[in-house]
């Protein structure tokens, strides 16, 4: 079994790359900035595909994780995308910092098309998950939400109105994107996110995103290494 994460910055990745020592594969997606680390655990092939860097930050959003992930699958092949990373989320849904959840659906909330229903299906994205998800979620005795996805990290009233009429509950900026690609290659996708902010907490986004990252990033860690041990049948399921 290959397994191919999908991250968007290194912070997210290197407590969990370097868990399992894994070892980057020098330029295997030049001249892309993607960058792919490689390993066997536990019988498994694991894969982690970094968005890469540009003018010396990380590369955060749809456009690079589209590309990431359409590389990932063209040319390494994951029976599994796992999309890992932080995200915001509402305190009005009972979430607080570093909450891991497991995905159980993933949608756009910044993509307003006008038009008739197949435009507003389209700009939504509504993409399937992997249809392990919930029991996965309740093997580990992890909460459960829709991820929604917009560009911004910024949350304007428009976008918050349609993360509301759509049930969505944990805000990102890769997601929906990475489920495109998947949803277009046929290749099952599973969503672990950690808490970093609380849209609806009252603090300003960047500054609390900041503030808690590394929080959020060693909760991750730690769910990721359960998953691992979940799809290598090292916890057995009641």
């Amino acid at each position: 079994m290959r397994v191919c994460y999908v991250v968007a910055m290194v912070a997210e990745a290197k407590p969990f790359i370097e868990r399992y020592g894994i070892k980057e594969v020098e330029g295997f997606f030049a001249p892309l900035p993607c960058r792919l680390y490689e390993g066997e655990v536990k019988g498994m092939t694991l894969n982690v595909v970094l968005n890469g860097q540009q003018n010396g930050s990380d590369l955060v959003g749809c456009e690079a994780a589209t590309v990431a992930t359409l590389s990932a699958i063209q040319r390494l092949k994951p029976d599994l995308i796992i999309n890992s990373g932080t995200c915001g989320a509402f305190r009005a849904n009972g979430a607080g910092i570093a909450d891991v959840f497991i995905g159980n659906g993933v949608m756009f909330h910044d993509r307003r098309v006008p038009g008739d229903d197949a435009w507003g299906t389209q700009s939504l994205g509504n993409y399937a998950v992997w249809e392990g998800s919930q029991a996965l979620a309740e093997a580990l005795g992890l909460k459960m939400g829709k991820v929604t996805t917009g560009s911004s990290l910024d949350m304007q009233p428009c976008d918050l109105d349609m993360i509301q009429r759509h049930g969505g509950e944990l805000k990102d900026m890769e997601g929906a994107a990475v489920g495109f690609v998947c949803s277009l290659l046929h290749t099952p996708i599973l969503y672990v996110k950690s808490v970093t902010d609380l849209c609806d907490g009252g603090a300003e986004t960047f500054e609390e995103f900041s503030r808690n990252l590394g929080k959020a990033c060693e909760a991750l860690k730690v769910a990721n290494e359960q998953v691992i041990d979940y799809l290598t049948g090292q916890i057995r399921v009641v």
